[in-house]
Parts: structure tokens; C-alpha cells; sequence
């Protein structure tokens, strides 16, 4: 269930046939680039929410909702699910903005979307908006759409901002009293945000495994297209929800193919945004189909989330469908071709039929708890000590020793740890490697990557090495002398 706040906030819902502008309309009302925008019809599909921010200085917050070009006659199909999450948007709005296209003058599609849109009317406003008019004589172009039956249109232009402020000004004049009353609410809203901020969980893996399913599992209801189609998701979907009293941002994103077989400027954009999301969430979900043969793709994936630093859970979807010997066939390779992902906790679960997803939530929790620990800085350097106690660095060329002498933490999200002594630069990976399993088994970083920071401590006694940096010092000052003269 998404988070109530939402429910607090008037929503207004941009609705209209594909490619009259509505995601540009959202982008410029939320003062956003969230939305994916290009000259191609049906690129948005799921609802997509953000906060307004224009005009909200005047009359506080509220929500925005885009939505994929309706089509309100097709029956089956991946139309037939948009049509679905348009519907569902429009139940929910408090006010319905009705983009049509100045340029290709009024349709049969928008005279349809305009009859379903007229029982609505006592219910709540509805204002319809000619997008793209600029350059255009605005009667000419408003008296054909006087035809649709609601009223008067207004014109504007999403690209250029043209006209926006007057169907603004409009629609909150018929909502004033709610969006007064919003106003109120917004402010003990981001007060309960700041006290218990939500988890931002990222849902990601190749197409098809189930991503969409695994949203709609969790909210209990068909909040984003699930259609057995690779590359339905084409956007980053973020959904406010709430389990067990905690607060978590849960987002659906577009499945990430090997860069080989990416061909259209749509899917580029929308590996773009799955690896935005990644880098801007907390915890990532990596979803893996356990009915398909793990690939190289699906490490390539968990890599970049160890690179963006993010704390970890695996799920392994389809579970329920396998033998015995397929299940242990499966564990099998994701120890072979996955064995990096050792911190992080494997589930096998089944979006399809709501199996494990308790203990997968337990999981996220504990990985984000990992992430942001907070550790003295006198236990680390003591869990430091006894770990070269145990085992010390080897010896390098020289015959010296590396020499550890104390850690403190660096960071969080993912944790930091900073070691201080001399010669650091000389420990080897393997012993670094020691090192953050030592940190990671005392202080249960289970789900989280840990890194491994080295100070060297100058030797104020080390003569010969105090020279060769004063002779690096000096060549440099007379290089950059000489580039001066020249």
C-alpha cells in the first residue's frame, strides 16, 4: 500500500493520447528531468508521481501524476494495461488536465477520451489544455476544441512554459479550499519525513525476471504494468509504501541487457535511469530468474552496485516452478559465478504467488542497519590490534612490515574504515581482503560493501625519503619556473 501522505496532497493527473506532451508537462510542473521525454508515442506506461513545484510557493505542495497515452477502447494487450493505470490515476486525481495536440487538431481518440472524461465532471475539474500552440493563433485553434464538450480550453506550450501558470491559476481556484488545507498538512508531513526518513530500495536485474511482479506483490495491487514482455518498464518508477510501521521508497526499473543488444535510444535511456536509481537508492533488490541460466549479465549488474557503494540483497525469483535437482543446480552456479556477492543475503522467493517476501524485507532492513552503522572509533582500532595479533602483514621487499597502528571510520553508505600507519601501501590485497572480513564478522556488515582505506604516517626519522620528496618538490618548482619564462 502506498504511503498515505500521498493521500494528503492534491493530485492533479495529466492524461491524453500518446504523444501530445504529457511527460514534458510533468517535467516542467515538478521542475524535474524524471520523466523520460522523446518524440516517440507510448514511451510512458506506468504512473509516474512527483512533487509540483510550480505555483507551490503560492499554495503549497501537491502531486503530479503522469500517466502512459490512453486508450480507452483497446481491450488486451500492453495498450489495455496502460489503459488500466490511466484509469486508476484518474480515480484517484482531485483534478484531471486533459492535454490534447494543437498541431494534429482534435481526433476521434480525443473525442473518445473526452466522453469518458465528461461523467466526471461533477465529480471534479477537468480542464483541457492544447499543448504545443506556440506560433499558432490561439482562437483559431480554441474554437475546435470547444467541440469535446468541457468547457473552455486553454493553450500552452509544456516545451516553452507558454500558458502553463494560466491553467494552473484555474484549476487551484476550483481547488482552493483543498490546496489551503494541503498547504497545512505539507509541513507535518516533511516534519514525520525527517524524523523517520524512508529506505529508497531499488528493484533491479535483466528483463523479464519479475521486477514489476515484485512491486505489485508488495503493494498488494497492480500499481505497475506487469506483462510478460521484456522491456515493458521503460522508466524509474518510485512508490511511496509503508510495512510494519517503516517507511520505504520502493523503485521499479527497466531490465538492463548486455550493452551489445541495446540499440534503441529508448532502452539507452532507460538503462540510464536504472543506473541512476541505482546509484541514488539505499538498498538494492538484485532480482535474479531462477528459471533462466544465470549470466554474465546478472554479475555485471551486482559489480555496479558494489561500485556505487550500495548496501545489497540477491533474490532469486521463480523458485516455486523448479525440481529439487533444478533448485540445487541453481545454488550451485550463483556460488560459481556470484561468489563476490558472498556479504550479501541470497533468497529465493516467488513474486508470482507472494512466497519469502517477509523474509526478504527483513533482509533490506539489515542491509540498510549495515550500511549506515555508526562505529567508535576505539573499537575499531581495537578489533584492528587483535586482528594483527592473530595474523600480521607479511614482510615486503626490504624486509619491511607493514604497520597498522589504528582505524577509524570514514563514512557510511556503504562504511568507510581509514587505516593509519607506515608502509600501508604496501599490504596486500589478500591481507586487506583478511582485513574486511575480520571488520565485517565483528561488527555484522552482513548486505553492505565495506571499504578499506590506507594513511600512510610520515616517519619524521625516514632522512633518505624527507629528501627525495624535497627533490620532487624542487624539479617541480623549476619546471613550472621554466614553463613560466617560456
Amino acid at each position: 500500500m502506498e504511503n498515505s501522505s500521498q493521500k494528503l496532497l492534491p493530485s492533479l493527473v495529466l492524461v491524453g493520447r500518446p504523444n501530445v506532451g504529457k511527460s514534458t508537462l510533468f517535467n516542467r510542473l515538478t521542475r524535474s528531468k524524471n520523466a523520460i521525454v522523446a518524440n516517440i508515442a507510448g514511451l510512458t506506461r506506468d504512473r509516474h508521481y512527483g512533487i509540483g513545484k510550480l505555483a507551490a510557493d503560492k499554495l503549497g505542495e501537491y502531486l503530479v501524476i503522469d500517466t502512459g497515452g490512453f486508450e480507452p477502447l483497446v481491450k488486451e494487450g500492453i495498450l489495455s494495461e496502460m489503459a488500466k493505470q490511466t484509469e486508476q490515476a484518474i480515480l484517484e486525481g482531485d483534478a484531471i488536465l486533459f492535454l490534447v495536440d494543437a498541431r494534429n487538431g482534435i481526433t476521434p481518440h480525443d473525442k473518445e477520451i473526452a466522453a469518458k472524461l465528461r461523467r466526471l465532471q461533477q465529480e471534479r475539474p477537468v480542464i483541457v489544455a492544447i499543448n504545443k500552440s506556440e506560433g499558432l493563433d490561439k482562437n483559431v485553434i480554441c474554437a475546435e476544441f470547444y467541440e469535446l464538450g468541457l468547457g473552455e480550453p486553454f493553450t500552452i506550450s509544456a516545451t516553452h512554459g507558454d500558458g502553463v501558470r494560466n491553467v494552473l491559476d484555474c484549476i487551484f481556484k476550483q481547488l482552493k479550499q483543498n490546496f489551503h488545507d494541503s498547504h497545512e498538512n505539507s509541513e507535518k508531513i516533511s516534519e514525520n519525513l525527517v524524523e523517520n526518513s524512508p529506505v529508497k530500495v531499488a528493484i533491479v536485474g535483466r528483463p523479464n525476471v519479475g521486477k514489476s511482479t515484485l512491486i505489485n506483490a508488495l503493494l498488494g495491487e497492480n500499481r505497475v504494468i506487469a506483462y510478460d514482455l521484456p522491456g515493458t518498464t521503460r522508466d524509474a518508477i518510485e512508490i511511496e509504501f509503508n510495512l510494519n510501521n517503516k517507511n520505504y521508497v520502493l523503485v521499479d526499473t527497466a531490465g538492463m541487457r548486455k550493452r551489445g543488444k541495446v540499440f534503441e535510444s529508448i532502452e539507452k535511456f532507460s538503462v540510464i535511469k536504472t543506473l541512476q536509481a541505482i546509484e541514488n537508492c539505499n538498498v538494492a533488490i538484485l532480482l535474479i530468474d531462477a528459471q533462466a541460466d544465470i549470466s554474465d549479465q546478472d554479475a555485471h549488474i551486482a559489480d555496479f552496485i558494489i561500485q556505487s557503494g550500495r548496501a545489497l540483497v540477491v533474490a532469486v525469483n521463480k523458485w516455486d516452478g523448479l525440481s529439487a535437482y533444478e533448485k540445487q543446480q541453481i545454488k550451485i552456479k550463483l556460488g560459481r559465478k556470484l561468489q563476490f556477492l558472498n556479504f550479501a543475503e541470497t533468497l529465493f522467493i516467488s513474486a508470482l504467488k507472494s512466497n519469502g517476501l517477509k523474509k526478504l524485507f527483513t533482509a533490506v532492513d539489515a542491509a540498510y542497519t549495515a550500511a549506515m552503522t555508526k562505529i567508535p572509533t576505539p573499537k575499531i582500532t581495537r578489533v584492528l590490534q587483535d586482528a594483527i595479533a592473530r595474523q600480521a602483514p607479511a614482510r615486503v621487499a626490504g624486509g619491511i612490515r607493514p604497520k597498522p597502528k589504528y582505524a577509524h571510520q570514514g563514512g557510511s553508505n556503504p562504511p568507510i574504515i581509514v587505516l593509519h600507519g607506515n608502509s600501508l601501501d604496501e599490504l596486500s590485497p589478500s591481507y586487506l581482503r583478511y582485513l574486511e572480513n575480520t571488520f565485517r564478522e565483528v561488527f555484522r556488515l552482513q548486505g553492505t560493501p565495506l571499504q578499506i582505506q590506507c594513511v600512510n604516517t610520515n616517519n619524521p626519522y625516514d632522512k633518505d625519503k624527507e629528501n627525495k620528496n624535497k627533490n620532487n618538490s624542487n624539479s617541480k618548482n623549476k619546471s613550472a619556473k621554466i614553463k613560466n619564462k617560456k
